[in-house]
């Protein structure tokens, strides 16, 4: 796998690399943009598909599921993923993250998403691009990319661990409700997932030194290990993906969320 890319690519970057027949370009968008409009070749990926069908949906699908989802997509071994989507980063970033947990981490992000692909200029097309399917294997799940509900009711008030919320202030506050209860998990800082976004550059990601500012303003320490949520998550995946290109020293996901904690 070529892990010499980078983990964010600009469009000009990932333009100048295609066509490649060692990147596999995937399109989490919503279906009608995406038939309006993808990346050359990308294939497209109904972020559902990424969840599990019973709840606790952020859960990631069982192995066999996942097989078959990666062997649907063209995934090898040999392939760089560059994962996009149209809403700013949550669905492509839950998708590097499902990636990372099956162990493929050869992985980079569009910043922007077709937003900025699209403001740039760059070529496209409509309809749909055909996957050439493959026969993914997938050898374990990785332990050390998610967190589950037993280890957070054991380790949320510890002082090691950050509880990263991205979801809006008024879930956060038990304002708005979507589970059985509302509200937050004891101790959790809320950050939502949008304010890491820069609505004027394409929804682009803000520039390092300023997400680095605002999420230790908030006392989001990346030198702890800190977990992600949101409701199921899905926006929470923007974050995940936040903490690895920040470099924090460990960050994983909570992915069954307030929908699990606040059911």
């Amino acid at each position: 796998m070529n892990n010499e890319l980078p983990l964010l690519l600009e469009p000009q970057q990932l333009a100048a690399l295609l066509p490649s027949d060692n990147i596999l370009l995937v399109d989490l968008s919503r279906a009608q943009i995406y038939r309006q409009a993808h990346l050359p070749n990308a294939i497209h990926l109904d972020f559902k598909k990424t969840q599990r069908t019973e709840p606790p949906v952020g859960l990631l699908p069982d192995i066999s599921q996942l097989e078959a989802l990666l062997s649907e997509l063209g995934l090898r071994d040999d392939l760089h993923v560059v994962a996009y989507d149209d809403e700013g980063g949550g669905w492509a970033g839950r998708f590097l993250w499902l990636l990372e947990s099956v162990g493929h981490t050869s992985y980079s992000y569009l910043n922007g998403g077709i937003h900025a692909w699209l403001a740039e200029d760059l070529p496209y097309e409509e309809g749909a691009a055909i996957a050439k399917r493959s026969d993914y294997r997938i050898k374990a799940v990785r332990a050390d990319v998610s967190v589950d509900i037993d280890y957070l009711l054991e380790h949320h008030a510890d002082g090691e661990h950050i509880i990263w919320d991205a979801r809006s202030l008024d879930e956060y506050n038990g304002v708005r409700v979507f589970a059985q209860k509302g509200g937050h998990i004891p101790g959790a800082i809320q950050y939502e997932w949008t304010e890491a976004l820069d609505g004027s550059e394409s929804m682009r990601l803000k520039p390092k030194a300023q997400l680095l500012a605002e999420l230790s303003a908030r006392g989001i320490d990346m030198h702890k290990r800190v977990v992600v949520h949101c409701h199921t998550h899905h926006r929470s995946g923007l974050s995940w993906l936040v903490g690895k290109y920040l470099e924090f020293n460990d960050v994983r996901a909570y992915p069954g969320s307030w929908s699990e904690w606040g059911n």
